[in-house]
């Protein structure tokens, strides 16, 4: 959804339908102020333009464009420009699954963080949400972050030793479920793996991780069904990406033309 209201904010806001993330929020505030208020649901805030200044927990804080922050669920906060001209923000609210209630406490403590690598990690999560038919990718890229997250606040992942056979098991998921897909929860849950271990693991094996080898394997099943002539809005659906504009995408990525010009080509 993407509206404009009577402050002049720019916004944007849906469900992605990704397990752990109950709404994205996308906006450019000139002269919006929040209340104070709390939220069901984790903040996942970067600011992109501007700066933010807020209140948690009766405790001043700032939001810039280098951190990350990380506002827990209901813990009341505020929040508003620090600077003329206001500030453009985007919001991941993850929902009680993402993150261990325990570090509820040590967020409230330290709501932000400077680390670049989680900073990258966010944008990249944003953009792949931005895109429908990519909720594997982006289970991924969460599942990094809130590992990234919990060890900024205290809490330690057993690292564990690459494993083949966990990958090789993960293909074979994938495999089966070219068409259907596979979240990486389900696949964790399958394979009694946490989601981190299990990427990690496939990565090592195959040199990718495990929503690439499923964008792979359904350009493979959407050229050969393009060979035999079915049209591309069909091939879509039946190759398993979200329309025909998604598997465009994919297909000239991969295979450097589009489907609708793949088909007499020489070679």
């Amino acid at each position: 959804m993407t509206g404009r209201d009577v402050t002049g904010a720019d916004l944007r806001a849906w469900a992605p339908g990704v397990p752990g993330i109950a709404e994205v929020f996308h906006a450019r505030f000139t002269d919006h102020a929040y209340p104070v208020h709390a939220h069901e649901t984790w903040t996942l805030l970067v600011v992109d333009e501007g700066a933010v200044r807020y209140d948690l927990d009766r405790h001043e804080h700032g939001a810039l464009p280098a951190s990350v922050t990380l506002l827990p669920p209901h813990v009341a906060h505020d929040g508003r420009s620090a600077r003329p001209g206001g500030f453009r923000k985007r919001v991941v609210y993850l929902d009680g699954t993402a993150l261990t209630p325990a570090l509820l406490g040590r967020s409230v403590d330290r709501p932000a963080f400077d680390d670049p690598v989680l900073r990258r990690r966010v944008d990249q999560l944003h953009r792949v949400l931005g895109r429908p038919g990519e909720e594997l990718a982006a289970q991924s890229r969460l599942a990094f972050i809130t590992e990234r997250l919990a060890a900024h606040l205290g809490e330690r992942h057993e690292q564990r030793r690459h494993d083949p056979g966990l990958a090789h098991r993960l293909r074979d998921l994938l495999d089966a479920r070219v068409t259907d897909g596979l979240g990486l929860d389900e696949a964790g849950r399958l394979l009694h793996a946490h989601p981190t271990h299990l990427v990690r693991a496939f990565r090592a094996e195959f040199g990718l991780p495990p929503h690439r080898y499923l964008t792979g394997r359904r350009v493979d099943l959407a050229r050969r069904l393009v060979l035999e002539g079915m049209p591309p809005a069909t091939v879509a659906t039946a190759a398993g990406f979200h329309d025909q504009a998604h598997l465009t995408r994919h297909f000239r990525r991969v295979i450097g033309t589009t489907p609708g010009r793949f088909v007499g080509r020489p070679g």
